[in-house]
């Protein structure tokens, strides 16, 4: 390999300066809007190429497996799974104040439900989109480039005629940073737009007295009217929404809460998500309120349905699902886009400013090609009319021509060299003539019937009219006013044939005020059986059905419905667990497993040990593990507030084998898995620390581990059974802490 020819470089600056280019392709050419005409890249080129197939509003709907197709392969080169998704949200209306393409077929649904294939769907472009940014591309109003392998052209920008930012929104992540601009109200944004036309020292207050604030598609309610001025004037800011509800009045004095708009934020999957929330409000028993939940929403709207109670308070109700649910929730605003090539975040009379700007840059360059247009047919007119008074002497010279270069010569110049004339005055009158080039173009392709009187009146009409045309956009041109003007008829236009009444409720709402009803506390039994599912029931249940209970569960003790549950593993972890977040109940109700209550782990740990919080707080807590480190703990240590903590420190390859609330008690035995039992007063084990290792409770041979742990009383006799042999513990041989202890031969 040829040496001069490996660039050696530092590997950081490579990294860094890659990734700097990755991140402005994904913010400039992908995740975020450009400032004009509120499009991202993947959406501009959707509809640019929508109008070059001609899939206009008023033709026929075409698939959308083709317009992806054709996008992809000529403006897009990147999968057609994010060309489809754009095309799918353009669609829709419960996502876009104003939708900017025409489906036909299932684009999918305000419940989450997704759009069909897009070789089933159909698409066209809606009349709005076709009349405010795509109207005047013929017009070299905007700047084309070429396209990734520069076969086409494609516009940098369409031509918007209104803020598209504002009317529709935009939601996109780019590297390090986020858009998120709520849509707004078209008529609304039109006025404020004119009103800064108007006064370009505007201030955002002035412009908010026509635009109110978002309107979101989904209606709601936005509650913090009073944040809306620092959130328009920074770009930033936090919209709390409220969905809207109904009160119905059934039959049996009972109300129904009826929901008829969702916030925006509840779109899709998360319209199934509250329904869920509320049902599990009732399941834990946050609230015995409801009857019956039902979503009854359909194409005419959403409608909700919770049945109450007859002594329910709906109002209070309602509240809680505002504090529990997203029935009220956080719509983010970041009103990032692209100006000037680079993201800025912006504030609303930014926005408008540089719309307003845009448009001015638009009429601009739309009137200057108009008008020299106009001009050229000015020119054509005038000779063609110039022309018509003196026809007889241009047939002499058409007629006394040797070919068209002659004739040609002859109108614009006057050359009259080889041109045969009938009259020496006509000779004279030839070499008079001066025709501009494409004046004389215009004479030598005029067709005969153009010498008609009526043909000649008509052409005389057009040259009057062109003359007004330049006259206007001459106006248009020199004097900025009459531009404004231009440009606020045509927002009038926009706002008469698309503007729809505001959906979205501004106000400044109260704070959602909850009173719970106080749970009265009640001492529960908590049951759990072998395979893991616990529940809790009362007392009296218990003690009806105890034999069964005892037979049927690993895990009975009291506890106060209020209180917690301590779970201890081998792994030395502490999972505290709400006793509200079991179910209580009926003896033969199943329960449920207790990892989906707490965040124990079943198969990755075992369970050692479980008692009640107020247990724990009342005695001291003995550990062992399978090294045999011992220790106590006071019980006061594991009243915490997580709920998961480490209950203990273990050593390398160590696990817990005990954990037992000290009362009692008055011998430990240590059982190892050789054999060897060791009985010792649980005196000599010293209190501890929960986060300290513990001291050794026996001398192990090497490889050999505690399997059991076993507790004697005084003057109580305990047993076991060992390799079928009966050990009574209280007669082994008394021994100290950290000795070998005796071997049971069988």
């Amino acid at each position: 390999m040829n040496n001069d020819r490996i660039i050696k470089t530092e590997y950081s600056e490579e990294m860094q300066k890659s990734f700097i280019d990755y991140a402005m392709s994904v913010i400039v050419a992908r995740a975020l809007p450009d400032v004009r005409d509120g499009l991202k890249p993947v959406q501009r080129r959707t509809l640019y190429d929508m109008h070059e197939l001609g899939i206009r509003y008023d033709k026929p709907y075409r698939k959308s497996a083709r317009i992806v197709g054709d996008t992809m392969g000529k403006y897009h080169p990147h999968g057609d799974s994010s060309i489809y998704e754009a095309l799918v949200v353009m669609t829709q209306d419960f996502k876009k104040g104003i939708p900017l393409v025409d489906g036909h077929g299932n684009f999918g649904n305000i419940e989450g439900d997704g759009a069909a294939a897009m070789r089933y769907t159909e698409a066209r472009l809606q009349k709005i989109t076709q009349e405010a940014f795509l109207a005047d591309l013929d017009k070299d109003v905007v700047d084309f480039m070429p396209n990734f392998d520069e076969t086409e052209k494609e516009p940098t920008v369409l031509p918007a005629k209104i803020p598209n930012l504002l009317v529709n929104g935009s939601e996109g992540i780019a590297v390090g940073m986020v858009t998120s601009i709520p849509p707004h109200n078209l008529a609304e944004v039109i006025d404020a737009t004119k009103a800064y036309m108007q006064d370009e020292n505007i201030t955002t207050r002035e412009l908010m007295r026509y635009l109110k604030g978002p309107d979101f598609p989904t209606g709601g309610v936005v509650i913090n009217q009073d944040d809306l001025l620092e959130i328009y004037e920074t770009g930033a800011g936090k919209v709390k929404i409220r969905g809207k509800v109904e009160y119905e009045k059934v039959k049996g004095g009972k109300t129904n809460v009826v929901i008829t708009e969702i916030p925006y934020t509840m779109i899709g999957a998360n319209i199934s998500k509250f329904l869920m929330d509320v049902a599990a409000l009732s399941e834990t028993k946050k609230t015995q309120d409801i009857v019956d939940i039902s979503n009854q929403s359909s194409k005419e709207g959403i409608r909700i349905v919770i049945e109450l109670r007859k002594d329910a308070d709906p109002e209070n109700f309602v509240n809680m699902l505002y504090k529990k649910t997203r029935l009220e929730d956080t719509f983010g605003v970041n009103m990032l886009a692209i100006a000037d090539g680079r993201p800025e975040t912006m504030g609303l009379k930014q926005i408008i400013k540089a719309n307003v700007d845009f448009q001015f840059q638009v009429a601009t360059r739309k009137y200057t090609n108009l008008l020299a247009k106009e001009l050229e047919r000015k020119e054509i007119q005038e000779g063609l009319i110039k022309a018509c008074n003196v026809i007889d002497l241009i047939i002499e010279i058409l007629r006394g021509s040797k070919d068209r270069q002659m004739a040609k010569a002859c109108l614009v110049e006057g050359k009259i060299d080889g041109i045969k004339f009938k009259t020496k005055e006509s000779k004279i009158m030839a070499t008079q003539l001066c025709f501009t080039e494409k004046q004389a173009n215009a004479i030598l392709e005029m067709r005969l019937y153009k010498l008609i009187g009526l043909e000649i009146e008509a052409l005389i009409n057009e040259h009057e009219e062109t003359m007004a045309n330049i006259y206007r956009y001459e106006d248009i041109l020199e004097r900025r006013d009459s531009m404004a003007q231009v440009i606020m008829n045509e927002l009038d236009e926009f706002k008469r044939a698309y503007a729809k009444p505001r959906k979205t409720v501004i106000e400044n709402a109260q704070e959602a005020v909850y009173k719970e009803k106080e749970l009265e506390e009640m001492e529960v039994v908590f049951l759990m059986d072998r395979f893991g599912y616990a529940k809790t029931v009362d007392m009296t249940t218990y003690e009806r059905n105890k034999e069964a209970a005892d037979a049927e569960n690993k895990y009975i003790f009291p506890c106060k419905n209020t209180g917690k549950i301590c779970l201890f593993t081998n792994t030395g972890q502490l999972h505290t667990i709400k006793v509200l977040d079991l179910p209580f109940g009926k003896f033969r109700d199943k329960g449920v497993p207790i990892d989906n209550v707490s965040n124990f782990s079943q198969g990755k740990e075992d369970i050692v040990y479980m008692t009640s919080q107020s247990e724990l707080n009342l005695y001291q807590v003995i550990f062992v593990t399978a090294q045999s480190m011992v220790k106590i703990v006071d019980g006061g240590e594991f009243d915490v507030s997580k709920r998961t903590v480490a209950a203990t420190k273990l050593a390398d390859g160590d696990s817990v084998v005990s954990v037992v609330s000290l009362r009692e008690q008055r011998n430990l035995v240590l059982q190892s898995k050789d054999g060897y039992f060791l009985r010792f007063p649980i005196e000599e084990i010293p209190e501890k620390k929960k986060a300290a290792i513990g001291v050794r409770g026996m001398k192990l041979n090497e490889k050999d581990t505690i399997e059991n742990v076993y507790y004697t009383k005084n003057a109580v006799e305990s047993s076991i059974e060992y390799k079928g042999k009966k050990v009574i513990l209280n007669n082994l041989k008394p021994g100290k802490r950290d000795s070998k202890g005796t071997k049971i031969r069988v």
